[in-house]
């Protein structure tokens, strides 16, 4: 049989609370805020690789026929991307 040696410190067992709702709320949040910002930097490399695609192949129909999507999904990620190029999300406007 084996005997256990007291561990002071891990004997305690305490209580934890749990956390407010409203910190929880915070924290997914500013969770969401990096997911997103993440998700804008890849959709921008991504629209990159697509438009060194259509250099490659020629068009957007190439490209959208070569990795097996629609014409339209290819133009669409290209255009969203050239768009936020044009006017970036930080600029000011006067309205």
């Amino acid at each position: 049989m084996t005997l256990l040696h007291p561990t002071p410190l891990l004997d305690i067992v305490s209580v934890m609370e749990p956390k407010p709702w409203r910190d929880r709320v915070h924290e997914e949040e500013e969770l969401l805020a990096q997911l997103n910002h993440l998700i804008s930097e890849a959709a921008a490399r991504r629209a990159e690789a697509l438009l060194d695609g259509v250099e490659e192949l020629g068009s957007k129909a190439e490209v959208a026929r070569d990795l097996g999507r629609s014409w339209q999904a290819v133009d669409q990620a290209i255009r969203r991307y050239e768009r936020k190029r044009t006017f970036p999300s930080d600029t000011t406007t006067t309205e």
